[in-house]
């Protein structure tokens, strides 16, 4: 079980949800829908940035809530609540209602899958889950209701087509040290030698 869980949240590294992130952005731009482009741009970066600083405040400065457990927004959740539920939704844009709901639906949940797939692997803690999900849906919802006006000219089996290579061989890559980068980053602005680190445990879930 606990191998499952750790393939899901693969899923939701940045080896996987970076490429496609740009796959969406460059389906997009393909489909000559500049405005869409550069919401999606701006909407996800602004997720990605959110999730940065949180983490960069609590490595560098402990800037964290101990009630809950919160320590920085979970990356995971937050690009995988954005990516998929988009993604889905895109490539499905011109199929039938039933299909396209659908489409979503699967999109959303897998989402919430890969998110929770953080508490049993004890990468997060539940705080951190949920509300690095909450505004990585926050993302989808916006770009999607910008969407609804616009038609990008390319059909959905495009994004589609981009997409799977990306399932398929980004879980297989090198891991990329984005946790690294950030702790890097939080002692170079802190000034600090040491990292702020956690003073609680990390709990699975009985699942």
């Amino acid at each position: 079980m606990h191998s499952w869980w750790s393939a899901l949240s693969v899923l939701g590294s940045l080896a996987v949800t970076g490429p496609l992130g740009v796959a969406i952005a460059l389906w997009l731009l393909a489909g000559r829908s500049w405005r869409l482009t550069l919401s999606w741009l701006l909407l996800f970066g602004a997720g990605m940035a959110m999730v940065v600083a949180t983490k960069v405040a609590f490595i560098g400065w402990g800037v964290g809530i101990p009630e809950v457990k919160f320590a920085g927004l979970s990356g995971h959740a937050m690009r995988a609540c954005a990516v998929f539920p988009v993604a889905f939704y895109l490539a499905f844009r011109r199929a039938q209602p039933a299909w396209r709901r659908g489409a979503f639906a699967v999109g959303v949940l897998l989402a919430v899958l890969i998110s929770f797939s953080r508490l049993p692997v004890l990468a997060h803690s539940a705080s951190e889950v949920v509300l690095g999900g909450a505004v990585g849906f926050a993302v989808a919802a916006a770009f999607i209701a910008l969407s609804r006006a616009d038609h990008p000219a390319l059909f959905g089996r495009v994004l589609a087509a981009l997409c799977v290579p990306v399932l398929l061989l980004a879980p297989r890559a090198e891991p990329v040290p984005t946790e690294q980068w950030m702790r890097e980053l939080a002692l170079y602005l802190s000034g600090k030698d040491k990292p702020h680190e956690r003073n609680w445990t990390l709990r699975s879930p009985r699942i």
